[in-house]
């Protein structure tokens, strides 16, 4: 007669067992972060990553002072206004900001999200209008955060800096989706903000491809030209003039409290930008920068 053991069968210590039981913990964490509750009182912006479907709060946004962004004043007044809307409930509109480099497009967005919530701070029941920064190449999980923020009582800026699209990237069409928000229309509480060198979003050899390989190319050009038309305002951002130039040097100049004589920073200033070919507010900044390390002092 053969005897049950009453002993428990001994556990499978063996190098597979193990390693099944590593993966099973990473997937169970990876879950919880998934799934879990973002806490939007810890901070004011927060970067959302696709992959794990997580928002890391910003502790410390890299911003300046919306006084100090020169040369733009048009584009400043109709993002102040359209942000200023949304923040209060009132309908706003996705913004796409395009145009020249170094001008101050995405400094411009921060800037915004800061001034109303010091401009609104004492409005009743306002709550503060929060920054979230979507990388381009997790562009595709725009329509998951979305779904994310749906629910929450706060008020989302979605914000991707430098958006474009090349070659076969098909990205753009996660994009589309989200901007028009398929059934149930875009989250009230969420906003899109992108910027972008280029107008159309995506790159010009990209459009005439399709213009020259598809059986309609008329069609294909516009269902790809369409992505830039879910944004309700395009402000343009242009190359400045030297005079425009100058000023961003000086008001950094006067913020930062580096004094010296204005005719010869105007004349080195002119100097630094023809080294670089370029008037922008960027190479303003770099400037200032190498302006205030040779002055023994720190900007931020």
């Amino acid at each position: 007669m053969t005897r049950v053991s009453d002993t428990p069968p001994m556990r499978d210590e063996s190098p597979f067992a193990s390693a099944l039981e590593r993966i099973a913990t990473a997937l169970e964490t990876i879950a919880g972060a998934r799934h879990g509750p973002c806490d939007f009182s810890a901070a004011d912006a927060f970067v959302f990553t696709a992959g794990s479907a997580t928002l890391a709060p910003v502790s410390r946004v890299n911003r300046v002072d919306i006084a100090l962004l020169r040369g733009i004043d048009q584009a400043r007044d109709i993002l102040l206004a359209n942000t200023s809307r949304f923040a209060q409930g009132f309908a706003a509109n996705n913004a796409l900001l395009w145009g020249a480099r170094g001008m101050g497009k995405s400094a411009l967005v921060k800037a915004a999200q800061a001034t109303i919530n010091q401009r609104l701070a004492g409005s009743p029941a306002f709550k503060p209008l929060k920054l979230i920064e979507i990388h381009r190449e997790d562009i595709e999980g725009l329509p998951h955060l979305m779904a994310l923020l749906r629910a929450e009582p706060w008020r989302f800026l979605i914000f991707c800096d430098d958006l474009s699209f090349d070659g076969a990237d098909t990205s753009y069409k996660s994009l589309k989706a989200a901007l028009d928000g398929g059934i149930e229309g875009r989250p009230p509480n969420a906003l899109f903000y992108a910027t972008s060198n280029r107008r159309h979003i995506l790159s010009r050899d990209m459009i005439d491809n399709e213009r020259g390989t598809a059986i309609n190319p008329d069609d294909a050009v516009q269902e790809k030209v369409s992505l830039s038309d879910r944004f309700g305002l395009w402000l343009g951002f242009h190359s400045c003039s030297q005079d425009a130039y100058l000023a961003m040097v000086l008001g950094y100049v006067d913020h930062f409290g580096l004094g010296g004589d204005p005719a010869a920073i105007a004349r080195e200033a002119l100097e630094w930008s023809a080294g670089r070919g370029s008037r922008s507010g960027r190479t303003a900044w770099q400037y200032i920068q190498d302006l205030a390390g040779r002055s023994g002092k720190a900007v931020e």
